[in-house]
């Protein structure tokens, strides 16, 4: 990539904000801006005050929404907005959303990790991983038969690149794999065919984005078209899943199993019912985080920033009406 062309003595440096995550994680490398930027950090409470400043704002803290919050107040809003996740349902309120500002997000950072943990995950299940462990603990022999992946069948909701490499991933280990998206076209079928799918998937996969057509469709009416044998992974967004009607499903046996790695509250309450629900493998929204994920973040941030700079277009612009990139 060219670098930017060389910025005139007399303009000022733009004004970048970085809204910070919790203190004990490592902030984003933006060595590589030193003299390009004037960078300002700041945690939920600051960042009111400071967006009237900023010329672009990077968001750190993609569990934060302080920008949906902050965003209404009064002056000059940043033209470019920048999320290090692939969702921004947490940030786009409805005036961000009503603006004309730009908004960006990290697609592309965590498509193949995500799918190799939800193979991860269905090797686990299949093979009764989970129980295989407990016994152990316990020192108990009881020899078991478990379930051929090769032959199965999954149903994968979401089109966009982490449902692509979710459906590379399943294909690879002989699942017969459909793909759900938001309309059909060649390889994606349309949302007519989601109950068709799912009633006949072994594996059920949700990777959907969070809008206001995708809250809560996974709920007691399509848990309970899906097969006694089926079980259902959520890599997502929280929401998208109705949690007490899946701690039903599971607790009637209506489904087999579930893994669910996003919550609607995150943390997960220690108090919570999913932590006990027979059947339930939870992990804490840690899918895409492989070893030196926040620096690949970081890089491709600066990578964009130099784009911002040089009057080049932004790579993978948000759809603020949909609410993600174009395409998914």
């Amino acid at each position: 990539m060219s670098e930017p062309a060389p910025r005139p003595p007399d303009r000022p440096l733009p004004t970048l904000l970085v809204l910070d995550a919790d203190p004990a994680d490592p902030p984003p490398r933006l060595g590589r801006l030193t003299g390009r930027a004037r960078i300002v950090h700041t945690g939920e409470a600051g960042l009111a005050d400071r967006l009237p400043q900023a010329d672009a704002l990077l968001v750190w803290d993609f569990r934060s929404e302080a920008v949906r919050l902050a965003w209404p107040g009064d002056g000059p809003r940043p033209g470019w907005v920048h999320t290090a996740s692939a969702g921004v349902d947490h940030l786009l309120g409805p005036e961000l959303a009503a603006s004309d500002t730009v908004v960006t997000n990290a697609r592309g950072i965590f498509d193949r990790p995500i799918a190799e943990y939800v193979g991860g995950l269905v090797l686990a299940m299949a093979k009764d991983l989970p129980r295989t462990l407990a016994l152990q603990e316990r020192r108990e022999w009881r020899h078991r038969e478990t379930q051929k992946v090769s032959g199965s069948r999954a149903c994968v909701v979401g089109s966009g690149p982490i449902g692509q490499a979710i459906a590379g991933t399943l294909k690879a280990l002989g699942v017969l794999t459909a793909v759900v998206g938001r309309a059909a076209r060649p390889g994606v079928h349309g949302p007519a065919e989601l109950d068709r799918l799912t009633a006949r998937a072994d594996w059920v996969v949700c990777a959907a984005p969070l809008t206001d057509d995708t809250r809560g469709m996974f709920d007691a009416r399509r848990f309970g078209m899906m097969q006694p044998s089926a079980r259902f992974i959520n890599v997502g967004r929280g929401p998208l899943v109705v949690e007490p009607d899946l701690v039903a499903a599971l607790e009637r046996r209506w489904i087999a199993g579930a893994a669910l790695d996003v919550f609607t509250h995150e943390p997960l309450p220690q108090g919570s019912p999913l932590w006990s629900t027979p059947g339930l493998i939870v992990s804490p929204h840690m899918s895409g985080d492989t070893v030196g994920w926040r620096d690949e973040l970081g890089a491709q941030f600066v990578e964009q920033y130099e784009r911002w700079v040089a009057g080049k277009p932004l790579l993978n612009v948000v759809d603020k009406k949909r609410g993600y990139v174009p395409g998914q």
